[in-house]
């Protein structure tokens, strides 16, 4: 290693929420008297684009660099989001620190403030997740589910651009044509508030909004669903419409909105186990990344798994679906603390036998054929 009783290298990727994680991270460990260099990576995951990064899977797209750096040597431990954390073990690597969780849910984020269930009839909806795509599906059918990629904040713009453009010109037009279109509007809704100039309804606009008026249009989405964590970290969820999707139906991927350290399994994983670990969020993603491991579903099928600790007992929400949303196999169960990771493998293979495998193995063999197809 560097000088672990000096300075601490973490591996992080370069995204501002990536950074805004290892950040906090390294806050936390600062705190015990250490320095802390936060270490740049570019991942497979940043280098692709489009629908490669599917057919690599998140956990190989993600996370591997940041971990490769600490065996190389180059770092010494890599905060990763722990939903990208492959659930097999890396050589001689461990998860020594996963902090207090962030809201673990989703969030659908629209131009204006349209709530899900009155999103119009075919809407347009992006997200760059099969679990998402899915339970978009089961719960709307109507819906047009469109794969959006980039970071938060790029999806984002990619969603308000459109919307802002159009009110854009429009003010613009206004504001040309003068008093005489304000009396041919005749109050409409959408002339109202045409009382600001275009340039006080641009100086009322926030950070994002003006950055989505300079962005190309490709796709137009009436609305886009995310990992709530996410937004919370970067502080968008103050600037946009959204609304949170329940996690009893929109059940999270394994581990969402919860951080991981990794490094190597030695005296150093217990000193950031120490500093880093959150007691209640160590059993609640333990017992969703078992239930992934035993189901095996990886990136490859539409699977969410979502567990809260009460008591004595880990209430824990799991659903398996066709990437479709027509066909699932779920259930609900509290399992017991004291021997949860083992309760957790038999909720899996109870689901696995109620039909869990046969749809993931479904999914793996449509995928492998994808593969052959390019």
């Amino acid at each position: 290693m560097n000088t672990r009783e000096d300075t601490v290298r973490l591996a992080t990727r370069g995204s501002d929420l990536a950074l805004r994680q290892a950040t906090a991270v390294k806050d936390r460990l600062e705190t015990r008297r250490r320095t802390v260099e936060l270490v740049e990576v570019e991942t497979t995951g940043d280098q692709l684009r489009d629908d490669l990064i599917r057919r690599l899977g998140k956990t190989g797209a993600f996370a591997r660099a940041l971990d490769e750096a600490i065996l190389d040597g180059d770092c010494d431990a890599a905060v990763h989001s722990m939903k990208d954390v492959p659930t097999e073990a890396m050589d001689d690597l461990v998860v020594a620190g996963i902090p207090e969780r962030a809201t673990a849910g989703d969030l659908l984020v629209t131009p204006d403030g349209t709530p899900f269930s009155e999103l119009p009839e075919g809407a347009t909806v992006g997200t760059a997740s099969l679990r998402r795509k899915a339970e978009l599906l089961a719960a709307r059918p109507d819906l047009d589910v469109l794969g959006v990629r980039g970071n938060v904040d790029t999806r984002i713009e990619k969603l308000l651009a459109p919307h802002r453009q159009r009110e854009h010109e429009r003010r613009v037009e206004a504001a040309e044509d003068g008093e005489e279109s304000e009396d041919d509007a005749d109050g409409g809704d959408e002339e109202m508030d045409f009382e600001r100039t275009p340039q006080e309804w641009f100086e009322g606009l926030t950070e994002i909004e003006r950055r989505s008026l300079e962005r190309e249009v490709d796709d137009e989405f009436d609305a886009i669903v995310l990992a709530a964590a996410g937004l919370e970290r970067i502080g968008l969820d103050r600037h946009v419409h959204t609304e949170e999707l329940p996690p009893e139906q929109f059940v999270p991927a394994p581990g969402q909105g919860a951080i991981a350290v990794t490094a190597h399994d030695d005296a150093f994983a217990t000193t950031l186990n120490d500093a880093l670990d959150h007691p209640r969020t160590r059993v609640e993603t333990t017992v969703e990344r078992v239930v992934l491991e035993e189901l095996g579903g990886g990136c490859v099928a539409p699977m969410g798994a979502y567990a809260v600790l009460e008591g004595g007992y880990v209430h824990t929400s799991v659903r398996v679906l066709s990437e479709d949303g027509t066909e699932e196999v779920s259930a609900t169960r509290d399992l017991p603390v004291e021997r949860h990771p083992e309760a957790a493998r038999d909720l899996a293979a109870e689901l696995a036998d109620d039909g869990a495998a046969e749809l993931i193995e479904r999914a793996r063999d449509a995928d492998e054929e994808a593969k052959r197809a390019t």
